[in-house]
């Protein structure tokens, strides 16, 4: 689907579409690094990439470190099958992401912006250098920003590797300097020892574009939508078996009963939240809410109607993860393959209570061995498919010969 025509489905007005990005890059370069901070801390905004870490503390933990080099970081590198959220922010917004990006370089003390650009976006690449070239030459990058000879900050952008794993942060890290796409062990942090070793902030797309909307218009304003415990808005990518799939901004609290009424998909038999990674609500749990304390989400929503095979998705699904492991763990580069093999053979010959015993059990070392996300998330599709659509299996043969002798 092409963004403009994701861009002509919104159903409802961004609030990015009334903020200018230099409004609030204007404002932080006259603030302190401390008066950045704490209005970001103020405002309570989480990382919009799907783990939800809070923006502020990773910036204070930068900008604690040592050291004259420090590194913004932008993850672009939108794979998380059913998200589209990023690719129209930057189509649409990216002065929002680049201001972004330099405000909070001036919050941690860094200089240097990178943009790490998904290699399947490398369409976006020209437009977005000429956008940083028009901002360079307006004075909105490089030296002095805003005649603030303290506030230095530029950005170049470099090419993903088309690998999935590469959305995880140190294995992007390792990307941009040269190697293969591997997580790396944590200690120490990338706020820490990130790009070349030095104090490294990694921020989602989404994250950074909200940056200077909460300086412009102030942190109660973004505070105010939302909950208590999940403060703000997010966009989510809509799509699937709906009238009006696109790009929709919710405040945390929304219901999926309210969403699916939106985009015309009332009927459906399941919601993916979250991508692949996520969780797939059956109808009992519509009324759960799209939020921290609930279904937390990276912006991916994909609807099922009620035609659709629960266990073809599951399939689909970890086919996806048992190619994109990178391999370097044994639980991930084993773990999602059995899986796999399991669905295949499930789907013809049913699930009985042993095997059944033994996934989850492999389910639950993936969950606590793998080194990273991809193998500690993998499973969760699989299992709320289990939990939900089990009577979707057909019946073990021997179980099933069992019941009609009984009767």
């Amino acid at each position: 689907m092409d963004v403009k025509s994701v861009r002509g489905l919104v159903g409802n007005k961004l609030s990015f579409e009334s903020v200018s990005a230099d409004n609030g890059l204007k404002r932080a370069a006259n603030m302190t690094a401390d008066e950045i901070i704490s209005q970001v801390i103020a405002s309570g905004l989480r990382g919009r990439g799907g783990a939800g870490f809070p923006t502020a503390k990773k910036w204070e933990f930068a900008r604690s470190e040592k050291g004259d080099s420090k590194y913004i970081v932008c993850n672009a590198d939108e794979g998380e099958p059913g998200t589209f959220k990023d690719r129209l922010i930057l189509t649409d917004f990216p002065d929002l992401v680049f201001a972004g990006m330099a405000i909070a370089g001036k919050a941690v003390g860094a200089e240097h912006g990178i943009l790490y650009l998904r290699a399947e976006y490398a369409w976006l690449r020209d437009h977005l250098e000429k956008v940083l070239e028009w901002r360079r030459s307006a004075k909105l990058l490089g030296k002095g920003l805003f005649n603030n000879k303290y506030f230095n900050f530029d950005i170049q952008i470099r090419m993903g590797s088309g690998a999935y794993i590469c959305g995880e942060e140190t294995a992007l890290l390792e990307s941009l300097e040269g190697r293969r796409g591997d997580a790396r062990n944590r200690i120490p942090f990338p706020v820490q020892a990130g790009f070349l070793g030095k104090p490294t902030v990694v921020n989602n797309v989404e994250t950074l574009a909200w940056v200077p909307c909460i300086i412009e218009k102030g942190p109660s304003w973004f505070s105010a939508m939302g909950t208590k415990k999940s403060p703000g808005a997010w966009l989510f990518s809509v799509s699937g078996d709906c009238k009006r799939p696109g790009i929709y901004e919710y405040p945390f609290g929304t219901s999926l009963h309210q969403l699916l009424e939106d985009v015309g998909g009332e009927d459906a038999k399941a919601v993916q939240v979250g991508g692949a990674s996520g969780l797939c609500v059956p109808p009992t749990g519509f009324s759960r809410t799209l939020s921290a304390g609930d279904l937390a989400t990276g912006g991916s929503i994909i609807i099922y109607g009620p035609e659709q095979d629960m266990f073809d998705v599951a399939e689909n699904f970890q086919h996806f993860f048992a190619d994109e492991s990178c391999g370097q763990c044994v639980p991930c580069r084993i773990g999602n393959v059995r899986l796999l093999d399991a669905i295949r053979k499930m789907r013809k010959a049913g699930l009985d209570a042993e095997t059944e015993r033994t996934l989850r059990q492999l389910t639950s070392t993936m969950r606590t061995a793998s080194k990273c996300g991809l193998g500690q998330s993998s499973t969760k599709a699989f299992l709320s498919i289990l939990d939900n659509f089990k009577n979707e299996l057909p019946p073990v043969v021997g179980e099933a010969k069992a019941t009609a002798a009984a009767e």
